[in-house]
């Protein structure tokens, strides 16, 4: 009897299990193109609703004596699993809600970089590559002002040098990179749903010195989460003065 008495107490813990097999899977699935990046946001839901279900169910049992006893380790397992597992979409969807729903980031919303040798990569993408204007631009100066034009105090060669050298280091695929115009494009592929994000650098003289300007886009979805932004402050941060 003390056996059948504990059994229920595992079902949480499966619940929970289930939650991060269906999390840790919406990734890597869409990266090896197993299904659409939906399905995957998709998983990621279901993970978290699964997620929470195993709490409330955990919570449920430990407040019973008689489901409690004997698969306390269970319970507590299932209720610290069940909390991560939804806490990663629900902290994913808070934080993408408050950056504005653009995919379009640049250091010049005057005068972006414009894409060349690109342009046919992204060909069928949802997402344009024309630059979206003056509503993009008021979008992003209110969501990211630090982004702005880099200066550097070396001449426009060495700076198209350091600059080709930073996209290498940040993992970036070089598609083109012409120094008699000081435009360097190149691909980056996230890590996680392995969208693949389109980067243009424009290398100019600016006085003795040069001036370095970017900008990051996402070939899908209407907002990035801030991935653009964050791209390009870790780019400048590895660029240096």
């Amino acid at each position: 009897m003390a056996g059948a008495t504990t059994k229920p107490a595992h079902f949480p813990l499966l619940l929970s299990v289930i939650a991060a097999l269906l999390l840790s899977g919406a990734g890597p699935g869409t990266r090896l193109h197993l299904w659409e990046f939906g399905t995957g946001f998709q998983l990621m839901r279901w993970a978290a609703f699964a997620g929470l279900a195993a709490v409330a169910l955990a919570v449920v049992m430990l407040l019973l004596p008689r489901t409690r006893r004997g698969g306390l380790a269970g319970l507590l397992a299932a209720l610290a699993l069940g909390l991560g597992v939804a806490f990663v979409p629900w902290n994913a969807l808070r934080y993408a809600r408050s950056v504005p729903p653009i995919h379009d980031i640049t250091t010049d919303t005057v005068r972006p970089p414009q894409f060349v040798a690109i342009l046919p990569l992204r060909a069928g993408a949802p997402n344009p590559a024309a630059y979206g204007g003056p509503d993009a631009a008021r979008a992003q100066i209110g969501a990211y002002p630090d982004l702005r034009t880099h200066r550097m105090d070396i001449a426009p060669p060495a700076a198209f040098n350091r600059a080709q050298q930073a996209a290498r280091d940040m993992g970036w695929e070089i598609v083109a990179a012409d120094a008699a115009t000081g435009r360097i494009e190149a691909t980056d592929t996230t890590f996680w749903f392995g969208f693949r994000d389109d980067v243009v650098i424009r290398v100019e003289a600016d006085g003795a010195g040069s001036r370095v300007d970017l900008r990051s886009v996402s070939r899908v979805g209407v907002g990035d989460a801030g991935a653009n932004a964050r791209r390009i402050r870790a780019y400048l941060r590895a660029l240096g003065t």
